[in-house]
């Protein structure tokens, strides 16, 4: 919960800034705000390639049927989740103010006092593309010792974004709303920031009562028993911000809905890293959220929105741990698919950020559905 307040704090320093420092000192803070946006632009295609080639790398075998069936489950609820976001958010569009927009820097007379560019070692499907083919290549031929090169170097940027940039995205964002302040629409902004994180949180809800009353008809179970099950595990995602730490009380939760243990043991700490339903839910809606503040963007169709979704439930695999991994990973599809910008980058962080915990929520929660599936159909094979 610090972050969100090192987030919150962030927001109203650089209001305050904007709004009543001089335009030297908010140049400065602007200055940070360029820095830091170079290095997270450096950082992306590293972190899809590194995380992904490891997860990849790293899936569990032995287990075939368990594997291809939870991954499916994994991905079907990622896929579908963002799909049914879209068309939700979609639907509520013209009800929104269209004349709030984001100011860019040329409107808002701000200048950098260095302007520095930390070009890419390689574009966003390059990485892409090369995770996947070293990836499967460690598993298929047992490439242990490259695995553990890019274990090593994945670690590397998994510091990178808990120790350096992590920390210092509320500087980053400070500067983003003192430039908002400046243009005169960082109010407007902050008002559909408001209605724009309940409603994430509103859909995490609704996907994970949907979740659990049609599997609980479609399984004969009962589903307010099940989703009580799983409550420990919801709100300790709420607390830790990670998937990860949270496996303990997913896997005790997920037991406790009389999942078998085998099928607990391998489903559950898998979905942590593949399964990114609550995620995807956030950045879909926060994505078409700063589309619509940005002017020179166009929200997209069905049909232009859902590679962005499909691709989207891939390069989250294995998101680093660090709260506000998810997003990191998106980045690079939010840039090349939908075409955002650093203003728009800021945004989109913000957003995230501040209801970080609640996707982690929904996704941990969302687990315990997969593992009911999972238990089930490996009951049947």
């Amino acid at each position: 919960m610090s972050l969100i307040l090192k987030l919150v704090a962030g927001i109203v320093a650089g209001m305050l800034a904007g709004l009543y420092l001089p335009t030297v000192l908010v140049e400065l803070l602007y200055t940070f705000k360029v820095i830091i946006g170079q290095l997270i632009s450096f950082t992306i295609p590293l972190i899809i390639l590194l995380f992904i080639a490891s997860g990849i790398a790293g899936l569990p075998k032995g287990s075939g049927h368990l594997l291809g069936k939870t991954v499916g489950f994994a991905y079907g609820s990622t896929i579908i989740a963002g799909t049914l976001a879209f068309l939700l958010v979609n639907a509520f569009i013209p009800f929104f103010d269209g004349g709030v927009a984001y100011q860019t820097v040329e409107e808002s007379h701000i200048e950098s006092f260095i302007n520095i560019e930390i070009p890419p070692l390689m574009g966003v499907m390059t990485a892409l593309a090369t995770a996947f083919i070293f990836g499967i290549g460690m598993s298929q031929c047992g490439l242990t010792k490259l695995k553990g090169v890019t274990d090593e170097a994945r670690d590397v940027i998994d510091a990178l974004l808990a120790k350096v940039i992590i920390p210092v995205l509320p500087l980053y964002i400070a500067g983003v709303f003192a430039e908002m302040a400046v243009a005169g629409t960082v109010f407007d902004t902050l008002s559909t920031f408001g209605v724009v994180l309940l409603a994430a949180i509103i859909m995490h809800w609704l996907w994970l009562s949907t979740l659990f009353v049609v599997s609980g008809l479609l399984l004969g179970r009962n589903p307010l028993e099940l989703i009580k099950n799983m409550l420990p595990a919801y709100f300790t995602a709420i607390g830790t911000m990670s998937s990860a730490a949270t496996i303990p009380v997913s896997l005790r939760a997920s037991k406790s809905n009389n999942v078998n243990e085998e099928v607990a043991n391998f489903t559950v700490p898998l979905c942590a890293t593949i399964h990114l339903s609550g995620s995807t839910i956030t950045i879909v809606t926060c994505a078409m959220a700063v589309m619509l503040l940005s002017p020179e963007m166009v929200v997209p169709s069905l049909s232009e929105m859902l590679p962005f979704i499909f691709m989207l439930g891939v390069v989250m695999i294995a998101a680093p741990g660090a709260p506000g991994g998810a997003v990191m990973s998106a980045l690079g599809l939010l840039t090349s698919m939908l075409g955002f910008n650093e203003g728009a980058v800021a945004l989109m962080i913000a957003l995230y950020l501040a209801q970080d915990s609640f996707g982690t929520a929904c996704n941990v929660t969302g687990d315990g559905v997969i593992a009911l599936w999972v238990d089930k159909f490996s009951k049947q094979s």
